[in-house]
């Protein structure tokens, strides 16, 4: 039985406390999402410390807006935009396709949530199985070369403790027979990006690449436009810039130096739990990082892709 690690960090800690004295000026790094929500912040503060960030996001127009606020606020002008739709596979096709150089990270930060009717993409599958996880699974395996290439990556998966609502659908992951609930959906959808994180560290360690996942923390952003804003209490409320600190503690801390395969809450790692409890935050499923789930998800999701990349 492994310690849990811990970091002296915690629920206040924002990104840029994380990230103090750290530098980046040598790393790459791609954050999906990063035009938005807590992506901003995370963006922010691995630019603050000099890396080249690209910022993947499916409107190039409204990000390029975002990109260049970043470069002034952080006098670094190694920020970038690519459009990036990540429930389309054509999309995340197009980006792998672009890029051409060793990555130090990938923030798998992308995410919708809630959806009130069951939507599909273009493939059938269900919309936030295919944003939060499917789309992501085939970026980072397509990008797979460039991530060997920077020996000793990062690969980050934002997850939530939604993953406790749902394990995997494993018959029914698209809901053609069981009947749509908003919350099943999104929790199944984080579950697999845990599920995914586990996956690259059994199969990934080799090639110098180390892989994590996270919750976030309960922050008011579009994340929540279906939902009616956020219902979480006041006291557990974070800002985005503290929303963003554990997704930098696991893209760029050397805290975190050849960790992988955990599981991060207020960055601190969480305790594995096999039952929800009433205060769920700090816990996480079993079946989230059970190995065995992890090689049966990695072979669905390759079939799923198909020849997609």
């Amino acid at each position: 039985m492994m310690d849990r690690i811990t970091t002296g960090f915690g629920f206040s800690t924002t990104a840029a406390q994380v990230l103090h004295g750290v530098d980046l000026h040598d790393k790459t790094i791609i954050v999906t999402g990063g035009a938005s929500g807590i992506g901003v912040e995370t963006a922010r503060a691995l630019a603050s410390a000099g890396a080249s960030v690209t910022i993947a996001a499916r409107r190039p127009d409204a990000a390029e807006e975002v990109a260049a606020e970043l470069r002034q606020a952080t006098c670094n002008a190694a920020i970038d935009v690519r459009e990036l739709d990540v429930a389309d596979l054509a999309s995340v096709r197009r980006f792998v396709t672009g890029w051409d150089r060793p990555l130090h990270a990938l923030v798998n930060n992308a995410g919708i949530m809630a959806l009130p009717e069951l939507e599909r993409t273009p493939d059938g599958r269900e919309i936030q199985f295919a944003t939060n996880y499917l789309g992501h699974f085939a970026l980072t395996l397509g990008l797979h070369p460039w991530l060997r290439a920077a020996q000793g990556a990062r690969v980050v998966s934002v997850s939530s403790t939604g993953s406790l609502w749902s394990p995997i659908l494993w018959d029914d992951p698209d809901f053609r027979f069981t009947p749509y609930h908003p919350l099943v959906a999104y929790g199944q959808s984080k579950t697999a990006c845990i599920l995914m994180s586990a996956g690259i560290a059994a199969k990934w360690t080799g090639d110098g690449i180390m892989s994590n996942a996270l919750n976030p923390g309960a922050i008011a952003t579009n994340l929540q436009r279906h939902t009616g804003g956020l219902k979480t209490p006041e006291r557990f409320r974070k800002t985005p810039q503290q929303g963003a600190a554990t997704s930098v503690l696991l893209a760029a801390s050397p805290l975190l130096d050849k960790v992988t395969g955990r599981y991060f809450d207020d960055c601190a790692e969480a305790e594995t739990v096999d039952a929800r409890r009433d205060q769920p935050i700090g816990t996480v499923a079993r079946y989230a990082l059970d190995q065995q789930n992890a090689e049966r998800l990695w072979a669905m999701a390759k079939e799923m892709i198909g020849g997609a990349l």
